[in-house]
C-alpha cells in the first residue's frame, strides 16, 4: 500500500472518529459507504477495513445487509455507563500512576495545554475531544489490555454526552470546566509522583464533578434509570 493510500485511510479513520465523538454523526445513524468513500477518495475495500477498525474500538456497529451504524446510546448503555464509569476511571488512573513513563507524562502535559486552550476559546468540540484525548493517554499509561477497551468505549459515550450538555456560556458549565482543568493538573502531578491511591481517589472525584450534570441531562424522570454512583460518594438526597 502506497503512502497516499495510507494517508487517506488515516484521514478517513480520524475524521470519522471525530465526527462520531462530536455527534456530527448522530448515535444510531447509518453511514452511506459510497458517499464516505467518495468524500475521502478511497475505494470500498480500504474503507471497509476502516469501518471494521472503528467497530472494533466501539465507534460503530456493523450489521449484515444494513452496513455501518454509529454506536447507539440506548437506555441500557446509558445505565451501564453510569455504573461502570467510576470503577473503570479509578482502576485505569491507579495503574497509570504505577506505570507511566517520563515520555508519556510529557505528552499528557502537552494535551492538558491544548485542553485549556479549548476551554479559553469556548470551543465545545475541541474541549470534548481534548478531554477524551487526555483520559485516553492515561489509559495508555495504565498499559492494561483488559481495561483499555472498556475505557475507550466509556470515553466514546462520555464525550458524546458532554457534547450534548456542555455550553460554555452557562456560568455553571464554565465553573465545572475550570475545576475539571484544575483536576487534570492534579492528575499529572499525582501520576508523575507515582501516588496511585491519591490518583484513583481523584479519578472518582473527577467523575463526580460531571456526573450530576450528565445525569440530569440524559435522565428524564420518566425513564427511572437506576444510575450508579461512585464508590464512597455521598448519597444524594431524593430529588
Amino acid at each position: 500500500m502506497d503512502t497516499e493510500v495510507r494517508s487517506k485511510k488515516w484521514l478517513c479513520f480520524d475524521d470519522l472518529r471525530r465526527k462520531i465523538l462530536t455527534e456530527e454523526l448522530q448515535p444510531g445513524s447509518y453511514l452511506d459507504e459510497i458517499e464516505v468513500a467518495e468524500t475521502y477518495g478511497i475505494s470500498r475495500p480500504p474503507l471497509r477495513e476502516i469501518l471494521r477498525q472503528l467497530a472494533g474500538e466501539g465507534y460503530l456497529v456493523l450489521h449484515e445487509n444494513r452496513g455501518a451504524q454509529v454506536a447507539p446510546m440506548t437506555h441500557k448503555t446509558l445505565r451501564n455507563f453510569f455504573v461502570a464509569a467510576p470503577m473503570i476511571y479509578a482502576a485505569v488512573t491507579r495503574l497509570a500512576a504505577e506505570h507511566a513513563t517520563p515520555a508519556q507524562i510529557v505528552k499528557l502535559k502537552e494535551c492538558q495545554w491544548s485542553f485549556r486552550q479549548a476551554i479559553r476559546g469556548g470551543d465545545a468540540a475541541e474541549r470534548a475531544v481534548g478531554n477524551e484525548r487526555f483520559h485516553s493517554l492515561i489509559g495508555e499509561m495504565a498499559d492494561n489490555e483488559f481495561l483499555m477497551p472498556s475505557l475507550r468505549r466509556l470515553l466514546i459515550d462520555h464525550t458524546r454526552i458532554g457534547m450534548t450538555f456542555y455550553n460554555p456560556r452557562k456560568a455553571a458549565m464554565a465553573c465545572i470546566s475550570a475545576t475539571a482543568a484544575d483536576q487534570h493538573d492534579q492528575f499529572i502531578e499525582l501520576i508523575e509522583a507515582g501516588d496511585a491511591d491519591a490518583a484513583a481517589d481523584l479519578a472518582v472525584a473527577h467523575w463526580e464533578l460531571s456526573r450530576a450534570q450528565i445525569e440530569s441531562f440524559v435522565t428524564p424522570e420518566a425513564m427511572q434509570i437506576p444510575l450508579g454512583r461512585a464508590p464512597g460518594a455521598e448519597k444524594r438526597g431524593a430529588s
